[in-house]
Order: C-alpha cells, then sequence, then structure tokens
C-alpha cells in the first residue's frame, strides 16, 4: 500500500473517530428546548439512576417509595409532585386535588406541601383541606421519630368552625396551651393539664380577666 493510501486511510479513520467523540459528548450533554410538553409523569435521576423527584396525574403518582422499593398506593388520590432524598426513599411533597363524588358531593379537595425527616415521617406539612367532611388551612409541626406514632406540636390556623387557632403541645401530644380567635372576634386563651382538662382561661377584648 502507498504512502498516500495509508494517508488517506488514516486521516479517515481519524475523522470518523472524532465525530465519534464529538457526537457522543453532544448527546450526553445535549439540552433541548419545548414550548409545551404534555405528559403524565416525569421521573428526576441521580447519573446513577436514584429517583430524586416524581412529577404526576394522579393516576401515575406512586406510593409511598422506600430505598427504591415502592410500596402499595393507599389513599393517594391527588396528582403532585413528591420528593425524595439521597437513598431513593421520599422524604415530603406537593399534592393537590379535587372532585364531586357520584352524589355531586366535594371530596378530596385541597393541598399540601409536606416535608419529612430522615427515615420518618413528615415534621412539617402546610395544608388546606375544603370538601364535605373538612373545611381547615395551617401549618402543623410534629415531632416524627423513627417507627413511633408522630406527635403534633403546634398547630396554626383555622378550623371547621372558621376559629383562628394556636395550638401547642407537650412532647406527648397533648394539648397544653390553646390561642382561639372565632368568627366573632372574641379571644380566648386556654390552659390545659395532661388530662386535656382547662386550668385557666384568659378572655375579653382587654386579656385581663381570667377565671
Amino acid at each position: 500500500m502507498s504512502v498516500n493510501r495509508i494517508l488517506v486511510v488514516y486521516s479517515g479513520v481519524l475523522t470518523a473517530a472524532i465525530a465519534v467523540v464529538l457526537l457522543s459528548g453532544f448527546t450526553k450533554h445535549a439540552s433541548t428546548s419545548f414550548d409545551e410538553i404534555d405528559v403524565q409523569r416525569i421521573n428526576i435521576r441521580e447519573p446513577d439512576g436514584t429517583l430524586r423527584m416524581v412529577v404526576a396525574n394522579s393516576a401515575r403518582l406512586p406510593g409511598v417509595i422506600v430505598k427504591g422499593t415502592e410500596q402499595p398506593k393507599v389513599d393517594r388520590p391527588q396528582a403532585g409532585m413528591i420528593f425524595l432524598n439521597d437513598e431513593g426513599s421520599e422524604n415530603g411533597g406537593l399534592i393537590f386535588g379535587g372532585k364531586r363524588n357520584d352524589k355531586g358531593e366535594v371530596v378530596d379537595a385541597g393541598g399540601s406541601l409536606s416535608f419529612d425527616r430522615y427515615n420518618a415521617n413528615q415534621v412539617v406539612q402546610l395544608i388546606g383541606v375544603d370538601d364535605k367532611d373538612s373545611h381547615f388551612a395551617g401549618l402543623s409541626v410534629t415531632d416524627s421519630v423513627e417507627h413511633a406514632r408522630n406527635k403534633q406540636r403546634i398547630w396554626v390556623g383555622r378550623d371547621d368552625d372558621g376559629t383562628a387557632t394556636l395550638s401547642m403541645r407537650d412532647g406527648a401530644g397533648r394539648e397544653r396551651i390553646q390561642v382561639k380567635v372565632p368568627s366573632d372576634g372574641t379571644p380566648v386563651i386556654n390552659f390545659l393539664d395532661g388530662n386535656g382538662k382547662v386550668q385557666k382561661t384568659i378572655a375579653g377584648a382587654d386579656s385581663a380577666s381570667s377565671r
């Protein structure tokens, strides 16, 4: 084979190799822009495949995921976004929904944004519900311990009857202080014992009277 022939073959092979490298790089790091996209579910993953976020409609929203294993889907009829930690375990989410049942009643209406403690349940939840069973909205702060039942410590919000409420509880989840302002505007502060019995009440516009 002549020198010129060898150079031509070498040049062709080198050009092909460079093209493969460049195209591989573009394929790996390419970005694409869309004006609009219609999907039922989007999975966000780490380079190693670990699932970190799911955005889905109500039909495709997953059950609780623990270290990459999905549990049976129970009582989760909403659409939304599920957050997962570095190990692929659910640690919060944003869900929302609302519809009428066969009787024309509003059900599953509302939204919730929650954040979970590592390897346990939620510690903070911002929630609003307004359907045939419940009408409330507020912020809940909870003690969450692995393999133990949650203990709500603070609730700030509006209750079913329209009362604005601040409720503070002890480590056992027992309510100890209530601050309430009902829709008629009369403020009340209740101090409770460990059995839930009111020990002292401060009421009235001047907050000075007590019994």
